[in-house]
Parts: C-alpha cells; sequence; structure tokens
C-alpha cells in the first residue's frame, strides 16, 4: 500500500511538470519553435501552442476513429510499469520508470515537410534534465516512429529518470 503511494506521487509530479513544460512549447506563424517567456499569459493568440493537446496515453491512436477528435499535434504521456527498490526497507525508496512520450501529427507529404521531427527535438530540450521533489535526471533513453497509421504519424520518445521517495517528506 505505501508502495502504491509513493509510485501514484512521483507519477503525479512527473504528470504535471511534463505537461506544464510542454504547454510553454510555442509555434509561430513561420514555423519556428520557442518557448513561451515565464511572464506571458497563457494567450494561444499571443502565443500560439505548438502542442494543441496533452493527456494521458490510453491507446488513444489505436481507436482514433471511435474516440472525441483531439487537436494535433498532440502528446500523450504513458507510465510503462516499473518496480521499486528499497533503499532503506520502509523508509527509501528509488526506481528507474520509463516515460512514452506518444507524440501525434498529422500525415504530411514527406517530401514536402517533415517538421514532426523538429517538434521531437524541440520537446527533448524543454525536458532534458528535467528535476522536481520526487524524480531527478530525465533524459531520453530511445525513440521510435509508427507508421502503421494511415492519416497520423506517432512517435514514441522514451525518457527515463530517477525517482525516489522517503517516507516522511
Amino acid at each position: 500500500r505505501q508502495q502504491y503511494r509513493l509510485q501514484h506521487q512521483m507519477r503525479e509530479e512527473l504528470y504535471r511538470k511534463l505537461k506544464a513544460r510542454l504547454e510553454s512549447l510555442c509555434v509561430n506563424c513561420a514555423g519556428e519553435y520557442y518557448e513561451r517567456p515565464d511572464e506571458a499569459d497563457v494567450d494561444d493568440d499571443l502565443h500560439p501552442r505548438a502542442i494543441r493537446h496533452i493527456d494521458l496515453w490510453n491507446h488513444n491512436v489505436e481507436f482514433i476513429e471511435q474516440e472525441t477528435p483531439w487537436e494535433r499535434p498532440a502528446v500523450f504521456i504513458e507510465f510503462v510499469p516499473f518496480k521499486w527498490n528499497a533503499i532503506m526497507p520502509g523508509v527509501e525508496y528509488r526506481a528507474e520508470p520509463l516515460i512514452n512520450l506518444h507524440v501525434v501529427t498529422d500525415w504530411v507529404d514527406q517530401e514536402s515537410d517533415i517538421g514532426h521531427f523538429r517538434l521531437l527535438d524541440k520537446i527533448h530540450g524543454l525536458l532534458a534534465g528535467m528535476s522536481g521533489k520526487t524524480f531527478m535526471e530525465l533524459d531520453i533513453d530511445s525513440s521510435t516512429t509508427n507508421h502503421n497509421h494511415e492519416e497520423i504519424v506517432e512517435n514514441i520518445e522514451t525518457y527515463t529518470c530517477v525517482g525516489f521517495r522517503r517516507l516522511g517528506q
């Protein structure tokens, strides 16, 4: 039971921080990516978000025709099952979770525009090295492109970090 609570806290913090960082990525009318200034209001007219939809992963692209449509580019955050290791049993735990970011974009003529790869690089620039109270050293682990869809491209960027929790904190 304690292990579930610890895992839940780390995942919640990771999700909130990932979502906030991803929401800060903007794109101008020339297609250039930039990070919204900290002091700027979250205003899609002044600073159009590059990622239009962010949510937890629930096999979203597998049932795309059956779901309520979501704007693209979209990022779905998936927490791969992981195991906590007791550093001090009952007191301190560590894990090295994997987090898949399913980055979904519209399929376009690949000879004229492969901008979705630039988006992946910008996302990595925002997330590399991110840390919080319950995790540190977020960094990329692997990448794959899923070509099994007709109208979309799904790139899966896998990140890892060191998760930790000390009871009583």
